[in-house]
């Protein structure tokens, strides 16, 4: 299954699942919005498919893996993938299978609630890790790196996909939203203790760079991807790819601007 018609199954499921909806958010607002939003999550995941060669069904792990989405993509592709999270989002697992066994094996994507500093996770056991929007949630980040580099294989891959520390707005808005309060302790109901626990604690390049190469990780080469820049207002009349091309010129010309402007941060490591 292609990314855009996975795209397609993956709006009608959310006007008929409004469960979803506080986390996607794509078929609501104006065109515009709803361009803008695309083009983000079109992006995000053409990244991870990309770098991740299926040929001979690696072994992949999606930590973080939140309502299970990239996952489902991979299973409707013949790819199986472990998923693991530590969010409220699980509850909708059911639901979400009943929809997409309409078209492929959802069976495929095996899901499991738990804590990574409890998992007895074997050494080499997986070729590729995704980390979506979790990284900047795991903490202590340096032992969830460690932890990383003995499950992946010699010459395993990482594949970090997150927000832009670097970005002035998105650290202006996270300043208003939390201060310098980036690791907090919770209660998680299901696990039954406290945890620590990132608060929205995202990095620039230069600070991943760092933490991933005192793991024994390097960055692959080609391999980093700035997205997002133009807001919402500047989709229109059908001109997503437009936008992007200037986005994707702009950053590989522009060091200041992708540092201090860009939102959404790729890039991937290998062990």
């Amino acid at each position: 299954m292609q990314i855009n018609e996975f795209y397609g199954h993956l709006c009608e499921e959310l006007r008929q699942n409004r469960s979803l909806y506080p986390y996607y958010k794509l078929t609501d607002g104006s065109t515009s919005q709803q361009d803008f939003r695309k083009a983000y999550f079109i992006q995000r995941l053409e990244y991870i498919d990309r770098y991740i060669n299926t040929n001979n069904k690696p072994a992949i792990w999606d930590c973080g893996c939140g309502y299970g989405t990239t996952g489902l993509f991979f299973a409707m592709n013949g790819q199986p993938v472990t998923g693991t999270t530590l969010e409220y989002y699980s509850d909708e697992w059911q639901k979400r299978r009943a929809f997409w066994n309409n078209f492929g094996d959802t069976s495929l994507f095996t899901y499991q609630y738990a804590n990574l500093f409890d998992q007895k996770i074997k050494d080499e056991s997986f070729d590729y890790i995704i980390l979506q929007d979790t990284l900047h949630h795991i903490e202590p980040v340096e032992e969830g790196l460690r932890i990383f580099n003995r499950a992946l294989k010699k010459g395993g891959r990482l594949i970090l996909v997150e927000e832009n520390g670097a970005c002035l707005l998105k650290r202006l808005m996270l300043y208003r939203q939390r201060g310098n309060k980036r690791v907090v302790s919770v209660y998680d109901d299901v696990l039954g203790k406290e945890i620590l626990m990132g608060n929205e604690n995202i990095r620039s390049e230069e600070q991943w760079r760092g933490l991933f190469e005192n793991a024994g990780f390097h960055l692959v080469d080609n391999s980093l991807l700035y997205i997002r820049l133009f807001p919402s207002c500047v989709f229109k009349n059908d001109n997503s790819n437009k936008v992007v091309e200037k986005e994707q010129a702009i950053w590989k010309k522009n060091r200041f601007l992708r540092r201090n402007f860009f939102f959404g941060l790729n890039m991937m490591f290998e062990k």
